[in-house]
């Protein structure tokens, strides 16, 4: 089975809210030591993309553990690790020319969330597919603003109660604080800091996002198409938001993805690509052709995140940092090209693009966001590629109840134009270890197609 179309349930959950809490640093920090401390946050943590909460949930089977004790446990184990991530009990403010910094006052702290449903772990269908119908266990104030993240807490856990004596726990943080790695950092140790029951951080978190100033005065070396405004005179756009998209998810085998990096490679024989590579210069073309974007003419983009961490080399970032260092990279062509030319030409522009993100690279983004601080979210054409898949999102969240049965977003519809690759996860067989999960949305339309197209129309088996 290489390919498979994964199907969750559409059902409600339902969730009674029992208490909300602050939950703050368990000893003193650096911010109890003047009345006005403050923290610099680099132009890579403020840029407008991520300037969101990153959402997901955590599944745990049953615990054999009174409800009260998880929470205290959970409870105690984040007031713990609050001390070393202290600027995780802040909250964020705007300063000179729109520029955020975490600022700290006596009635902040991370917000914990104890809750309840009526349902059991088994009656909310495939545990290994996101599903939006979860949407109820991650917390979120009734009549807060879309995109809402100056004077919110930066890190926002709620704690689900099933009748089975499982529990979830959904956690929103935010994207200003840490990047994926970042977040994975964080996550284990509290997570390992509530299964001992005393502070662990391997390694010790580092702030240090001065490192990531703006050169005086900026050099803006490198276009960064990425960024930059595009007149939305194509149906792409459109045919997302006018309309309710689908989420659909499809598991991909290693051997389907190995099929895929063949394909490429075989049309060009001086190509040495990844596996990413490919399989995003596919996944990109199959989403245009099922989606029947016009005009032919019309240039398109996709973006991706790249880790700089390993490319960094003038400068110096201790290890333990955990703030945002990656950079979009983006790749273009126009909808003929992504049509009609091969896997392989495709799949070339993914790769330059990968390649073309160096420090040098980084740091002309750091002062193009100096000079022109984008204010809005730019969607002109563009399809957005977030690789779960390089998190050890099962590995870092024992808490001492084992594993999750899934870690991972729940809803991807409010951004339509994203794309996410998940890992396999808790269900791995043992024979096929490399298994991803591609998740993104569709109109209904283009469902049909774009499951076709990414098949490969053969080695295929979709379940209906």
């Amino acid at each position: 089975m290489c390919i498979q179309e994964l199907h969750f349930s559409h059902l409600h959950v339902p969730v009674t809210i029992n208490q909300k809490f602050l939950v703050h640093p368990s000893s003193p920090t650096p911010a109890n030591q003047s009345p006005h401390h403050s923290l610099y946050l680099s132009n890579l943590d403020d840029i407008i993309g991520a300037r969101v909460f990153t959402p997901s949930v955590y599944f745990y089977r049953s615990t054999n553990t009174r409800e009260s004790l998880v929470l205290k446990r959970l409870r105690d184990a984040l007031a713990e690790v609050l001390v070393p991530y202290y600027p995780l009990s802040g909250r964020l403010r705007e300063v000179e020319n729109g520029k955020l910094e975490v600022f700290f006052g006596e009635d902040q702290g991370a917000l914990m969330v104890s809750a309840n449903s009526s349902m059991a772990l088994a009656d909310l269908g495939d545990l290994t597919v996101p599903n939006p119908a979860w949407l109820p266990l991650i917390f979120r104030n009734p009549e807060e603003e879309a995109y809402k993240i100056l004077e919110m807490p930066l890190l926002i856990a709620q704690v689900t109660f099933f009748t089975c004596g499982g529990f979830s726990l959904g956690i929103r943080l935010c994207h200003c604080i840490c990047d994926g790695f970042g977040a994975m950092q964080f996550l284990g140790s509290w997570a390992a800091t509530a299964k001992i029951g005393k502070l662990i951080t391997d390694p010790e978190p580092v702030w240090d996002r001065e490192t990531f100033k703006p050169r005086n005065p900026p050099m803006v070396k490198y276009p960064h198409y990425e960024y930059l405004p595009i007149e939305e005179r194509s149906n792409l756009t459109n045919s997302l938001w006018d309309m309710e998209p689908l989420q659909k998810c499809y598991r991909l085998s290693k051997q389907f993805q190995c099929r895929v990096k063949s394909t490429a490679q075989a049309q060009d024989s001086s190509l040495v690509c990844t596996t990413f590579d490919a399989m995003a210069a596919h996944i990109w073309r199959s989403w245009v052709r099922a989606l029947d974007v016009e005009p032919l003419d019309y240039n398109l983009r996709l973006t991706f995140s790249v880790n700089v961490r390993t490319r960094l080399k003038d400068l110096n970032l201790r290890k333990g940092f955990y703030g945002n260092v990656v950079c979009l990279a983006c790749a273009m062509s126009s909808v003929d090209s992504l049509i009609n030319d091969s896997l392989a030409k495709t799949t070339r522009l993914v790769q330059e693009a990968r390649l073309r993100v160096s420090e040098d690279y980084l740091r002309s983004m750091v002062d193009y966001v100096e000079v022109n601080r984008p204010k809005r979210l730019e969607f002109g054409g563009k399809l957005t590629i977030t690789q779960w898949t390089r998190f050890e999102m099962y590995e870092t969240a024992d808490f001492g109840w084992g594993k999750p049965v899934y870690a991972g977003p729940i809803d991807l519809r409010p951004t339509p134009q994203v794309c996410v690759l998940l890992p396999q996860g808790g269900v791995e067989s043992a024979n096929d270890e490399q298994s991803m999960v591609v998740c993104l949305c569709l109109p209904p339309s283009a469902v049909h197609n774009f499951t076709r197209i990414l098949s490969l129309n053969d080695c295929t088996q979709i379940s209906q």
